[in-house]
């Protein structure tokens, strides 16, 4: 009967070069690539801008335009007079360039504010505020023309002021850059 031995390799010097150069290797790829990886992630004053902002609308008069800033963005609150809102809601919906009807740009129940971002959806200039035919936004560079609920009604804009992301969260407080959660 044969004898079977069962050779053990024994770790050699090399087969320990070999790991440390892999464990070498591996730390120092990481310690290269980590810097790249936060480079990618935004800085804190980044994510403070993209925060929401809260508004309080009290000291805003009737028939006032007020200018905040969300996310580096120009955005208008107006505070609606009765004549404006009637004049925005006696549209004729299916003449208008970009249709859309006053009561789809505001909250419910809460016509009186009207909150745009205030820059022309033609070239991003800054509209002039109850100025132009229909006494809501003029934009001086080229000519359009915007009514008190921001819908084009002249010149080269081709959609209406567009409406950012807010919630009412009491009578007299808005909340710019978030939406209300049902």
């Amino acid at each position: 009967m044969a004898e079977t031995t069962t050779h053990v390799a024994e770790p050699t010097r090399r087969d320990f070069l070999y790991i440390a150069t892999g464990a070498a290797a591996v730390v120092g790829g990481a310690t290269l690539v980590w810097p790249f990886v936060q480079s990618l992630a935004p800085d804190a004053a980044t994510v403070a801008a993209g925060a929401p902002v809260e508004v309080d609308l009290t000291p805003i008069a009737e028939g006032q335009i007020v200018k905040v800033f969300w996310r580096g963005k120009l955005i208008f609150i107006r505070h609606r007079t009765p004549e404006e809102i009637k004049a925005a809601e006696d549209v004729n919906v299916a003449s208008l360039r970009d249709p859309q009807a006053d009561s789809a740009r505001v909250k419910p129940g809460k016509a009186q504010w009207l909150i745009v971002y205030g820059n022309c959806t033609h070239l991003g200039c800054v509209p002039l505020g109850q100025q132009g035919e229909y006494h809501g936004w003029f934009c001086p560079c080229h000519g359009s023309i915007f009514d008190t609920s921001g819908r084009v009604r002249g010149g080269p804009a081709p959609i209406n002021l567009p409406i950012p992301p807010y919630t009412f969260t009491s009578d007299t407080k808005i909340v710019i850059g978030q939406e209300a959660t049902a």
